[in-house]
This record gives C-alpha cells, sequence and structure tokens, in this order.
C-alpha cells in the first residue's frame, strides 16, 4: 500500500521560547510530524528572504519534509512568535505580523498536488490575511478529505470565518475550550457528545475529534462516540502537542484503522510531545508503541 499523502497550508515559523528558539506553526508540526509516522508530506507556506527562512526550510529538509510549495517573499520577514509559559508548561503566545506566512499565493503545480493528495490539513490562523483566504478556499476546492484543525489564536478568528472553514471540512479537530465556544455560537447544549453531535449535524461533518489535554481525546464518526483517558506524563510544555496528536491520527485513518485505535496512538503521541521542548521533536513509531505497552502494564 502506497504512504498516504497529506498537503498542510499555512504558517511555517519559529517559536520564540525563554530557551531559544524552535521551528513550529501548527500545520507546519502537522507536517513534520505526518511524515515521522509514515505519510508523505508536503508544506503550503511561504518564507521570508532572510537566514531564519533558510534555517527553517534546511530543517524541513533535514526532517524529509517537503519545502515544495515554500515560498519565498521579497516583502515580509519569515514569521516568529513570542511564546511565554506558566508553571504547568501551557503556552501563551505573540504572533507577530505581517510576516511572509501571511501572503500566500495561489500555485498551479501546488493545485495539482493538492488534487492527488489523501489530504489537505489546514488552520484558522492562517486565514488572517484575505489573500490566505482566498487561496485556501481554492484549494480546499479541488481537495479529496478537507481536515480542519481549529486551532483558534486570538485575536486572529471570527464567528464567520470559524463557520466558513467549518461548511467546508470533511474532518474537524479542535480542543475543549474550542468545542465550548462554538457550541456557545451555535446554541448547542448538553453535554460534550450532544454539542459534537450537533455541530456534526450542523455542518455535515464526516469526523469530530476533540482533544482534552491530560483528560484525553473523543471522537465521532457515523459509526458511534469513541473515548480516551489519556496518558499520564509529566508535562515539560504543551506546544505542538494537538498538533502532533492530529498527524498521528491521520496516519492511522488514512490506513484504515478504527476510530479507537486512533484514539490510542495519537493521544500516545501527543503526551510523548508534551514531555519534550516545543512542538517538533522526533519521535519514531517503535517509541509510540513501546510507551503505550508501559501504559498498558
Amino acid at each position: 500500500m502506497p504512504k498516504p499523502a497529506i498537503v498542510c497550508f499555512g504558517e511555517v515559523l519559529w517559536d520564540l521560547l525563554p530557551s531559544g528558539k524552535i521551528a513550529g506553526g501548527a500545520p507546519m508540526n502537522v507536517a513534520y510530524h505526518a511524515n515521522q509516522f509514515g505519510m508523505q508530506s508536503k508544506m503550503i507556506s511561504s518564507i521570508g528572504d532572510d537566514e531564519l527562512g533558510s534555517e527553517l526550510k534546511r530543517f524541513l529538509e533535514n526532517k524529509g519534509v517537503s519545502t515544495e510549495f515554500i515560498q519565498t517573499d521579497k516583502a515580509f520577514p519569515t514569521g516568529v512568535v513570542n511564546v511565554m509559559l506558566d508553571a504547568g508548561g501551557s503556552p501563551s503566545y505573540e504572533i507577530v505580523s505581517p510576516v511572509a506566512w501571511d501572503n500566500i499565493q495561489l500555485d498551479d503545480a501546488v493545485m495539482a498536488s493538492v488534487k492527488t493528495a489523501d489530504a489537505l490539513v489546514f488552520g484558522s490562523l492562517a486565514c488572517r490575511t484575505e489573500q490566505n483566504r482566498q487561496a485556501l478556499f481554492e484549494y480546499m476546492h479541488v481537495a479529496k478529505l478537507r481536515v480542519f484543525d481549529v486551532n483558534l489564536r486570538a485575536p486572529f478568528y471570527a464567528r464567520p470565518l470559524i463557520g466558513s472553514l467549518l461548511a467546508r471540512a470533511d474532518i474537524v479537530k479542535m480542543n475543549d475550550e474550542e468545542l465550548a465556544l462554538i457550541a456557545g455560537w451555535l446554541g448547542a447544549t448538553g453535554a460534550v457528545r450532544a454539542q459534537m453531535e450537533y455541530i456534526r449535524d450542523e455542518y455535515g461533518l464526516s469526523l469530530f475529534i476533540m482533544t482534552r489535554g491530560k483528560d484525553g481525546a473523543v471522537c465521532l464518526d457515523g459509526g458511534g462516540f469513541y473515548e480516551h483517558p489519556g496518558f499520564p506524563v509529566t508535562v515539560k510544555d504543551t506546544i505542538g502537542s494537538g498538533d502532533s496528536f492530529l498527524a498521528a491520527f491521520l496516519s492511522k485513518h488514512l490506513t484504515g484503522a478504527p476510530p479507537s485505535d486512533c484514539l490510542v496512538f495519537a493521544g500516545a503521541v501527543g503526551a510523548l510531545v508534551a514531555t519534550r521542548a516545543g512542538g517538533t521533536p522526533e519521535i519514531s513509531p517503535e517509541e509510540v508503541q513501546a510507551f503505550i505497552q508501559s501504559k498498558s502494564v
């Protein structure tokens, strides 16, 4: 069976932590981890014509992630994010703008690749500019499977934008805080499952995934509702845990694994990433399986 191929659209940047800079950006983290877990991944983005951009591109190439569709912008610098961590390792972000990834240009070669890929992965942050929104909507139009990682970052979202992205998505991943907000917008009440069912039906989603930090994750599809309680770990920081979770989930889902197995594998990956600094640590499938076995004994 050929490797599943995914294309990720959006931000590539440097997370500037107190300890130093680490390559990041939610869709880039997904592409990075997808590659680690056996998928072919490409990144649609833009970097500045500067050393930070060159270094970011080298990082991805060294990790086996295709940079074929990363443009170089002469007008804007490579993206950076100032990251602050609280005592529990939870991050807050100052996302600098405007930067190169705010100005992703529509491209015919990219369009052809999106059309043949197994999935197009995108988030809400990259849509903070009209240029990117228009490009993304064109790519979504030809994609086989549209995966929306909600990833709300204030002040770069609004209800109309999130609604338009949900309406175009097939698979959606969000966290528990994002579910509470969006359910409130829609007037969806009741327990988590009822809220998820309401949103799924409202937007015609085929699969709905919700992460809930240390308490694991749940997902909902046409076959039922699935839960996993998560894996207890000592957290260093939670940067990229949700992104790695999504990449790991897709690596199983796109090869036909049942939702329950997808949740276990993805939960283990997200937990392992939380024990390391930043969103792009090296983790092998063998390490994940050993971790799962150690926790099940």
